[in-house]
């Protein structure tokens, strides 16, 4: 399955969040998109959990103290069988 890396610092503070949004959207389902950042994204999980609620599992690969990852997976659809996205 695609894993997707983001360095979440190397992008603009102002864009970040929106391209980590559009890299999960562009995911099929059970691909993964990890974030690695210098500090907790618990603000892009909220918003995650907020704006694409049951679409997604995460899960952390790393917790600090000076660096995190955070592994998003899509969910397949309800009935899916994961290759219609």
């Amino acid at each position: 399955m695609k894993e997707v890396i983001i360095e979440a610092q190397s992008i603009p503070p102002q864009h970040r969040h929106a391209y980590i949004f559009e890299a999960f959207d562009n995911l099929e389902a059970g691909e993964s998109v990890v974030i690695v950042n210098t500090h907790d994204p618990v603000p892009l999980l909220k918003q995650f959990e907020q704006n694409r609620a049951n679409q997604f599992a995460h899960e952390y690969q790393a917790k600090g103290p000076d660096l995190w990852k955070l592994k998003l997976t899509k969910n397949k659809k309800e009935g899916c069988c994961g290759y219609c996205g």
